[in-house]
């Protein structure tokens, strides 16, 4: 993973989420995507975003039996996952930007709208248009186990990958930016469902 490799190594902490088409590779019991930012995968932006909304859905089948007792045929557990957000930028930067191998945008006279660097709107609704089919959830938050204390330290880096489809992706733009040139942006207010595959 070229460019962003600052974002999931070296001690920062990463943002809650990132999108990709392949569950990535381990490196130094990191989480990787495989790919190039804004085709492969993206990183999705913590700006002004709401909290992450986690919700199992288990499937099983339950009836009861001629005694009266329940019996239940379980089959697995899905997880649910939505958040939104208000007030996002629909673009992260004012221009189209690379990165540098340790996570710097190259080009040196560039503004960034969101607050990380990370998807905006816009960036979002095209994941969203172009992956009807299931994708790679890449989610950062305090998971972990407590029987394991190699797990205790897990923030610095993706600790769980999902597989999921879009339930639903809902945008409205809030407020169109007041700047006069054409690299603008607006304000949307993005809401999303996901659920496991």
């Amino acid at each position: 993973m070229q460019g962003r490799y600052a974002f999931l190594k070296g001690g920062t902490r990463p943002q809650a989420m990132l999108w990709a088409n392949n569950p990535g590779t381990t490196q130094d019991s990191y989480h990787v995507p495989e790919g190039d930012e804004g085709s492969d995968f993206i990183i999705v932006s913590d700006h002004n975003r709401s909290e992450l909304s986690f919700s199992q859905n288990r499937i099983e089948t339950r009836e009861r039996m001629l005694n009266g007792n329940m019996r239940s045929y379980w089959i697995a557990d899905k997880l649910n996952v939505s958040c939104s957000w208000n007030r996002l930028p629909s673009r992260s930067f004012d221009q189209s930007v690379s990165f540098d191998s340790d996570g710097k945008v190259v080009e040196s006279n560039y503004t960034s709208y969101t607050v990380d660097g990370a998807a905006g709107g816009g960036d979002m609704l095209f994941w969203y248009e172009s992956h009807p089919n299931p994708f790679y959830l890449y989610l950062s938050y305090d998971k972990y186990n407590s029987e394991s204390l190699s797990d205790n330290n897990r923030l610095h880096t993706y600790g769980q990958i999902i597989k999921v489809y879009f339930s639903s992706f809902d945008h409205s733009v809030e407020k169109r930016s007041g700047m006069l040139n054409s690299n603008g942006f607006d304000f949307w207010n993005v809401s999303i469902a996901l659920e496991e595959a």
